[in-house]
């Protein structure tokens, strides 16, 4: 993607996210996105076929990345970010959540935060599957392995809440700590 293209699609996201922190998803138009993005509808509809194909795609770019540093071992990386990913991927996200970078904060504590989380939930348990002893995770024996993994993904959803909620006063890396503590 060119750099002109790769900017379009930036406005086109952020357009996005600005009506997502208003108004629910099923209320926002395509017309409303390309208003406030100040694109045609044609460029629209290059980038993207439908509303839901924008959300796919925002939620790949917001989460992927994250995803993709941790499997691929590549820790400097660029998606809509970027940055030098940590060696936890959980770190990782909880730096990206403090920077507060492309409003991913305010997307997760929006009246539509399931639909990011359902996909931030996903992709999750997909790497804790693939990575348990890379990501420095153990599972009881006596537990069955969906079980646990479910376990540790709502774990840390429910973490990422718990402080986003409370201000994020702590540091990443405490909350970090925090969660692998009771994981």
């Amino acid at each position: 993607m060119d750099r002109r293209q790769r900017k379009t699609r930036e406005a086109i996201f952020s357009a996005f996210i600005t009506l997502l922190a208003k108004k629910s998803f099923d209320r926002i138009t395509v017309g409303e996105i390309i208003a406030l993005a100040d694109v045609g509808r044609a460029t629209f509809y290059a980038h993207f076929e439908t509303k839901d194909d924008l959300l796919r795609a925002l939620c790949e770019e917001l989460f992927d990345h994250v995803f993709e540093s941790a499997s691929g071992g590549e820790n400097a990386h660029s998606h809509i970010f970027d940055c030098h990913a940590p060696d936890s991927v959980f770190l990782h996200l909880l730096l990206h959540l403090q920077k507060n970078d492309n409003h991913i904060r305010q997307l997760l504590s929006c009246p539509n935060n399931e639909l990011f989380l359902r996909y931030f939930k996903d992709g999750l348990r997909e790497l804790i599957k693939r990575q348990q002893a890379e990501l420095g995770l153990e599972k009881a024996e006596l537990l069955p392995e969906d079980f646990w993994i479910n376990h540790v993904t709502a774990t840390f959803v429910e973490t990422v809440r718990w402080w986003v909620s409370h201000g994020m006063k702590e540091s990443p890396e405490t909350v970090a700590q925090y969660f692998l503590a009771v994981v």
